[in-house]
This record gives structure tokens, sequence and C-alpha cells, in this order.
């Protein structure tokens, strides 16, 4: 299959419109704000010594530059961002050195180490800038960044593969593989491909450096790629990892390597995910852990894992018509995605817990705060010290439409939903939904040349209303007419989930969830200690309207409560009282005054 391009997409209004706009003109222009007063781009720029630098500061510059291409192609315009982009474009090509080489922090602090570190970012923050590259000279037609960056290829494949002056083989933070498999889609030229395969192959063949704090799982390295069957390490670098080599599987018709997706796709999915989509459950080398090691206060949960996991699953959807990838891009979209930054467009979370609770911070209290067991913060923020996550989402939403549909050479496969309109040679096609408020879907479509359609019926749906054929989780309309119109029903409601019962710190206790989104409670709407209440799961969650925000609402439910607890422990007993709760969507929290969260509720 083939995914169809966001540019053939466009929003006609809606929940996805407005976060979209949201992005494009606050969180954009927020995030360029903090970088340029944190030197994010000065380091390309090379105008100035004074400056703070980092080893991946080029990649967080990349992905902005990125996000801005994707609108330029998209929407037009953005003069300003091209001049911004076009002086930094020309400060790397002043900047670089003779042999093509370009990484802001090596040629100004350690010319003499390129290449020389495999822990140090360098093909890591090489892939975003081609990346970047290829979107800007597709959106612009300007030349100069992407011929910039031919040169850099040509160095690498120099450096690893001809030469072999390179003091390692493959990247310690995974990201060219990807971007390579993108350079080759876009020139055609197989020898970019060949590099690709160059890296995945070399990959976990042999002893390579790796962190003192870690071992060769942290990078995907402890066995060849082929082999691969459990998700291990770090979770943004294992994903661009997957992302790479399904890619690269699409292209080469490699079934080992597609194999070793499938295998760590599914192993992630059904044993190391959280509900909301996260990945990475631990801070300590913001990683994967064992199967079922999903903590709620603790959760890591990083921003770009829940988007590594989107662009595998992405990936894999071009393979074959399996409704499991879309579904999990809906569950990232709606939840973790979307909690990454905060209601007003402006602030972001580096990590996406499941609970909060005040009264844990600091609670080491004789301990030095340096030695005290850190949580997740309790509030988003502009810019952060690794501040990877702003871009990489404004990147994502700047490209969401490529999520919506696929084809085959003869079908049309609609995997998310929302208003939107699609038109390519082989359809116009306008569809209403808006899965925050109900289930309707509707479809209609002109010029249609596809012989059928295929409609995923979302996992969550346990009843639907629409005149398509079932066939496995898509509804399928065959004998087209040039002229089609079908609505649908998935009775989108509230519901309850439970965890499998070897996820420790979720029994006995269950998430509430409208269609795809998960909902969570606050302690500003529910004035008890969260871990004191129970959820009703007998009563019938209700819609309430709230007031000050639009797009979406809140549940209302029957719940209990402990009461009169004075001692540490008590007998069983009736000490309860009913109370009703109150759930909001969880990517809303943390966006009034600091307070508890909780997804995971305890049943009655």
């Amino acid at each position: 299959m083939k995914n169809i391009s966001f540019l053939n997409v466009d929003f006609d209004g809606g929940f996805w419109k407005d976060r979209c706009d949201l992005n494009a003109k606050v969180s954009l222009k927020s995030v360029y704000k903090r970088f340029e007063e944190t030197d994010r781009f000065n380091g390309l720029r090379f105008e100035k010594k004074d400056i703070k630098r980092d080893i991946f500061y080029d990649s967080d510059a990349a992905k902005w530059m990125e996000a801005v291409a994707y609108l330029i192609e998209k929407n037009g315009g953005y003069e300003e961002e091209q001049k911004i982009i076009d002086g930094i474009v020309d400060g790397m090509e002043r900047g670089r050195l003779k042999n093509g080489y370009i990484n802001s922090y090596f040629i100004a602090v350690e010319p003499q180490n390129a290449f020389t570190r495999r822990t140090d970012h360098e093909l890591y923050c090489a892939g975003h800038l081609i990346e970047a590259a290829i979107a800007y000279k597709r959106a612009t037609g300007k030349e100069k960044f992407f011929n910039l960056m031919l040169d850099y290829v040509n160095c690498i494949e120099r450096a690893f593969i001809t030469e072999k002056t390179a003091r390692f083989s493959t990247g310690g933070h995974e990201e060219i593989e990807l971007a390579l498999v993108k350079l080759y889609e876009d020139t055609g030229n197989k020898k970019y491909l060949d590099m690709a395969m160059f890296f995945l192959n070399e990959r976990g063949v042999r002893e390579e450096e790796n962190y003192d704090f870690s071992n060769s799982k942290y990078n995907q390295s402890n066995a060849p790629v082929r082999e691969l069957k459990e998700a291990e390490g770090h979770a943004v670098r294992a994903t661009y990892l997957y992302t790479g080599m399904s890619d690269a599987a699409y292209h080469t018709k490699d079934a080992a390597l597609l194999a070793a997706c499938e295998t760590l796709f599914d192993d992630i999915v059904n044993k190391k995910m959280y509900v909301t989509g996260g990945i990475g459950s631990n801070r300590v080398g913001e990683a994967f852990t064992v199967a079922y090691d999903l903590p709620n206060l603790e959760a890591y949960s990083e921003s770009c894992a829940a988007i590594g996991l989107l662009l595998f699953a992405l990936s894999m959807q071009k393979h074959g018509l399996n409704a499991k990838y879309a579904d999990v891009i809906e569950r990232v979209m709606y939840n973790n995605l979307l909690s990454s930054t905060s209601i007003d467009g402006r602030e972001f979370f580096y990590e996406n817990p499941l609970e909060i609770h005040l009264g844990s911070v600091d609670k080491q209290t004789s301990l030095n705060p340096q030695f005290r067991t850190p949580l997740p913060i309790a509030h988003r923020l502009e810019v952060f010290a690794c501040s990877c996550c702003p871009p990489n989402i404004n990147r994502i939403f700047a490209r969401i439409g490529d999520v919506f549909f696929s084809e085959t050479e003869d079908a049309l496969v609609v995997n998310q939903f929302a208003a939107v309109s699609l038109e390519n040679e082989r359809i116009s096609l306008k569809m209403q939904a808006d899965f925050t408020k109900d289930g309707k879907v509707k479809l209609s479509a002109k010029n249609n040349r596809y012989k059928k359609i295929y409609v995923r019926k979302p996992s969550w749906c346990a009843r639907c209303d629409a005149r398509g054929r079932a066939e496995g989780d898509y509804l399928v309309y065959e004998n087209l007419s040039s002229v089609f119109e079908e609505e649908i029903d998935f009775h989108l409601g509230a519901y309850f989930v439970r965890s499998n019962p070897r996820v420790r710190d979720d029994g006995g206790r269950v998430a509430l969830c409208y269609g795809p989104t998960v909902y969570c409670l606050e302690r500003i709407d529910n004035p008890w200690d969260l871990n004191s209440l129970s959820v009703d799961l007998s009563a019938a969650p209700a819609k309430r309207a709230l007031a000050d925000e639009g797009h979406f609402f809140a549940l209302e439910t029957k719940g209990r409560r402990d009461k009169d607890f004075s001692g540490l422990y008590r007998p069983c007993g009736d000490r309860e009282e009913e109370v009703t709760l109150l759930f909001r969507p969880y990517w809303t929290f943390a966006n009034r005054e600091k307070c508890d969260m909780l997804v995971w509720v305890r049943r009655a």
C-alpha cells in the first residue's frame, strides 16, 4: 500500500484543524522564540563564538526547519521563516568543513574529533538535517540546503563505507537510517538506499562504544536487526530504528527485515505501551523495561517516543491491509500526542505521566535534592535543556494529514476520521467526522476511480451501523460508481477498560475512555485524595459540557470514596460515601493550577 500525502488532505474545520492551526500560528513561533534565546540556531549560523552549544542542537533546529517546510509546501507563504532558514543555510555553507562535514558542535569545539565518539549524536543530527533539507527543497524549490546535505552524505559515505575513517560503524542514536531512505525516495538514487541498508546491516554485529551507564541493548545493538525480538533500550532510538527498518523493507522486499519489524511492533503494543499510546516507561535511559512494567506515577512516556511509535506504525501501514497500525496511530493522536502540548499551544511536556501526586514530589526529605527520586513535572514548559520534543511536535502536526488515507492499485483505505477533504487524480472525497463528539462519519465522493473503499472499524467500536460489508477490521464498499455516499455510525461512547493483570500498577483499577480518548481525574474537579476514590462500573457516565473549553467535554459518573480514615489501618467495613466523579480528557490535564491527576482509578 501507499500512504496518501498530507498535501492531498485538507481540514474542513473541526477539532484537528484547530489543533493544527494552533501549531502553525502559536506553537511554531513559541519554539522559534525560545530556540533563538537558547542558541539552537546560532550554532549552524557559524557567526558567533561565545554561544551555548550542545551535541544535539543541530537536530532541534532541523526539526523546526522541517516543520516550516511542510507548512510552506502545504500552504505557501512563511516568508519571514524562509528568511530565517535561508540565513541558517548560508551559515552552514560558510562554516562547513572542506570535506562537506556539517556539525555545529564539533566544528566549533572539537573538529579533530569528528566521527570519533559513537555516543555524540553526529549521525542523528545529520539525519534530521537531511529530512529538513528534503522538505525545504520540495516546499520552496531552493536547492542550496539540499545540495549541502548531499555533500555531507558523501562525506558520511567516505567516512563509514568506502574509506572507513570513522572510529565507529553505526550511530549511537538512530535516525540516519530512515533519513537515507527518504533521500532515496526523493532522488531515486539507489546509493542512498544502499547506505541505509549498510547502517542497518552493520548494527549489532560487533561490539561498539556505549555509555558508561548502559549496555548494547540501550541503542538496539545487542543483535543484528533481523534477529531483534523485543523492544529494548531508549524508546526514541528504538522506534526511529524500527521505522528505518520498515521503510527499507518496503523498498527492498526484505522479508526477514519486515518480520523483525512485525515482531517488535507487537511486543510494544501488546506488552509495553501505555493506554495513552506512550512508550518508554523508565526515566533512566528514557527506555523500555520488561514486559508489563508500566508504572503510572513515574511514567516517562516521552513525547518524542510517542511520535516515534506513530511514525513506526505509519510506515508499517504501507506493508498491507492491517488495521492494528491505524489503531495505534489513533491512540497516540488522541492522547499522548495531544497531551504533549498545552491547550494554548505555547508550552510542552517532555514526559507524559499517567498519575501526578504532588505529595510524592521530593518525598525523600532526608536526602539532598540531587539524590531524590525525580518525578515528571506537573506543568508544561516552553523549552527544556534537552528540547527535542517541541520541534518534533511542530513537524508531526504540520504533516498529520499523512495518517488519514492509504491506497492500493484498486482501493482507497480510510484509516482515520475527521472533517477532511481528499483530492487526488482518483477521487474527490469529503469526510465529516469528529471523534471528540460522536462516532458519526459521512463520506461523500465524486470523480471516483477506485474499485473499492475500505473503512477501518476502530478497535473501540462495539456496534456499527453501516451498509458496507464487514471484512476483518474494515467495512468494504465494492462495485463503486463515480459518485459515492455513505453514512456510518460507530456509536462512540464512554466505556471502562482494564489492563492485563500482569501490569501490577493497574491491578483492581480501570481507565475511562470515550472512543479513542482516554479520560482522567484531576483533583481540582474532585476535591479528595484521588486514591481514596473508586468508580462504579454499573453507572453509565454522562457527558457534561465545559463552558470554558471547546471541542471536548467532561464525563460525570458515580463513585465512592473512603471517609473518616483516622488511623493507618482499619478493619474492612462500610465507611464509604457516594460521590460524583468528574473525568476530563487526559490530554487536557495540567492546564490549570498544579494538582493531582489519575488515569487508572480503583473499581468499586
